[in-house]
């Protein structure tokens, strides 16, 4: 198993990225709250790692803390949930207030996330409760994420990579697209795009 790693960003494309480790590029999938925390590419980053082993693939999951890494095997054991919907879901919602729609029993939240139906959402609350009974800030969720907002050129495909991310986290293209026409993308970056796109998706 393939606990942590540590590396350079050679490449950002959420929610991919390529982490070079001596030599080696490992592509890893990480939900937009740890990309929201990534440097620059080319800088060094630490992520706890979790590996599912498929019959036709080996895949990489990267987080920026401990606390996101345990929500997302917790996520992944609710029968029904797949390490993708896990990635949408800590994508779409901070693990605070996910943990606080498992408390309050609130599926309207739940299903606001794609991919979520009201089935869905009613077995993440009866599976999840008790694991997240003791959830809070001191378990060191690592989920108050600063704003994405850097400057990118004229001309960039900045809204096109979102648009290509929001699809890769469950997203229907027109859903995604609709989400990204809200959002006034002049100057951002597609991480701060995807930010303000899902804050549009909860609402």
């Amino acid at each position: 198993m393939i606990g942590r790693l540590r590396g350079m960003i050679a490449e950002k494309q959420p929610p991919l990225l390529l982490l070079e480790v001596n030599g080696v590029g490992y592509e890893v999938e990480a939900p937009m709250s740890t990309f929201y925390q990534l440097p620059e590419t080319g800088q060094t980053v630490i992520l706890h790692t979790h590996l599912v082993v498929r019959e036709d693939a080996h895949l990489l999951f990267g987080f920026a803390s401990e606390g996101e890494r345990r929500l997302f095997r917790s996520l992944i054991k609710v029968n029904g949930v797949g390490a993708r919907m896990a990635l949408a879901i800590l994508s779409g919602i901070h693990a605070d207030d996910f943990a606080r729609c498992v408390q309050d029993g609130d599926t309207a939240s739940l299903v606001r996330l794609p991919g979520i139906g009201k089935k869905t959402a009613e077995r993440l609350i009866i599976e999840m409760r008790d694991r997240l009974a003791d959830w809070g800030s001191e378990q060191g969720s690592g989920m108050d994420l600063p704003q994405a907002s850097q400057v990118l050129p004229r001309g960039s495909d900045a809204s096109r990579d979102a648009l290509s991310a929001l699809v890769a986290l469950g997203y229907k293209p027109p859903e995604a697209s609709r989400l990204i026409s809200h959002v006034d993308t002049e100057g951002l970056s597609s991480e701060a795009i995807i930010r303000a796109a899902l804050k549009q998706a909860v609402r």
